[in-house]
């Protein structure tokens, strides 16, 4: 498979001024500026993309994303390093790129078909395609300084995957538009990806980038940090990110408002901690939608406790109460001694969505209340790299019958040879 870009050692800086001369006499009477501040957006980076494959690119906010997608659009050039590219680029990395505001959009069609190196024949023939992609007909012959976002953004996009690319670069932006726009682009993004168009997209959506791309990088301060094919570079950067997550939440599962005496119940036995253990049984502030986990219910009896029941509740951010399961379905029966102790609640697999959670806890005996906590505790749960509509995710299997195999009709009659 051959190379449509390579990256070979390329770095980025950039240079500001703190005191910075903004007119000519400025310059003649106060000098050049004094104060010149240094940052590198990217550090030694080196990939290679096989053309006709799709590249996501990954990492927080200023990890260098953006700046390494200008640079292969041609729009930045490296400090050092080198990038060749093979192919026409089409690139879509601003909203509005390229526009002129006092044209129409039909005129800003052609300007932007004559960057790209097309000529006026090749743009007219696909103006109606673009024009149609783009779902804004009625104001196509407008200016595009009365356009709002998402018409910017419609019609950048259906410029930019409508004039037959052989890499196309893709910013974020592409989230600007409404549901249906998206799912438009991206349905075409998977076509393109079909035809063997080289595609290297930038998204903070990780689902789209293990769905979508076939390798991905993972960058933090401008270093590579990952790089290989797109489900794994994805985990390990989930991986990196709850960690990071956990270490800042600090101490995990405490108590929020045991002090504030916002429980109820007669004190026999609390609840004095719930700690949340993740699949490999290590405590963690967040847990993973789709693996395994552990919710460690720790407590204190003052006393001899025959046959309490442990409950939860979990309430989603949304104020939907999604689950409430309880020990007495299990047929634990315990005695609990003068003291402290645990009790675990095992989930082989989080159901739950990625979001943010509030966790009730109650120690009862038929009907008699020890300790009732509502919503003392907080529960993060991030995704597993694909997340699905809803709260939680459904247990199940899909299958389909063997081609291969005839069924009889429903209610037909089989006979016997």
């Amino acid at each position: 498979m051959s190379t449509a870009i390579a990256v070979e050692g390329v770095s980025k800086r950039f240079r500001w001024h703190g005191d910075r001369r903004d007119s000519l006499k400025e310059r003649v009477f106060r000098g050049k500026p004094q104060h010149v501040k240094e940052f590198w957006a990217l550090r030694d980076v080196s990939l290679e993309i096989p053309a006709g494959t799709t590249f996501g690119l990954i990492g927080h906010n200023g990890s260098g994303k953006s700046t390494l997608l200008k640079l292969l659009a041609g729009i930045h050039r490296p400090t050092s390093g080198s990038i060749i590219t093979r192919g026409r680029i089409s690139a879509l990395l601003e909203l509005g790129a390229g526009f002129h505001g006092e044209l129409t959009g039909r005129e800003n069609i052609y300007l932007n078909g004559a960057i790209l190196g097309l000529s006026h024949k090749q743009i007219d023939a696909a103006v109606d395609a673009i024009v149609d992609f783009s779902g804004i007909e009625e104001f196509i012959d407008v200016p595009v300084k009365v356009y709002s976002s998402g018409m910017y953004v419609r019609l950048g996009f259906s410029i930019a995957v409508t004039v037959d690319p052989e890499i196309l670069i893709v910013d974020e932006i592409v989230a600007v538009g409404d549901e249906e726009f998206q799912r438009k682009c991206f349905d075409h993004l998977h076509e393109l990806h079909r035809l063997g168009t080289t595609i290297v997209i930038v998204s903070h959506a990780l689902g789209i980038i293990e769905n979508l791309c076939d390798h991905a990088v993972w960058l933090d301060h401008g270093k590579v940090m990952g790089l290989g094919e797109a489900r794994p570079v994805v985990r390990q950067y989930l991986d990196a990110v709850n960690e990071d997550e956990a270490a800042q939440s600090g101490s995990v599962g405490d108590d929020r408002g045991a002090s504030s005496g916002a429980r109820l119940g007669s004190g026999e036995v609390r609840v004095t901690k719930l700690e949340y253990l993740d699949g490999g049984g290590a405590p963690s502030q967040v847990l993973v939608s789709g693996e395994p986990a552990t919710f460690r219910m720790h407590f204190f009896a003052e006393e001899p406790v025959a046959d309490p029941v442990f409950g939860l509740g979990f309430v989603h951010e949304s104020g939907v109460n999604v689950a409430g399961p309880n020990s007495s379905r299990s047929g634990l029966s315990p005695r609990l001694h003068p003291g402290p102790g645990w009790v675990d609640f095992h989930v082989p697999r989080l159901t739950f969505q990625p979001g943010s959670f509030e966790v009730t806890t109650a120690i009862v005996h038929k009907g008699h209340v020890y300790d009732y906590a509502e919503r003392l505790f907080d529960l993060k749960v991030r995704g597993g790299g694909t997340d699905e509509p809803g709260l939680v995710r459904l247990p199940g299997s899909w299958s389909i019958p063997d081609p291969s195999v005839e069924s009889a009709p429903v209610g037909a009659d089989v006979a016997e040879e």
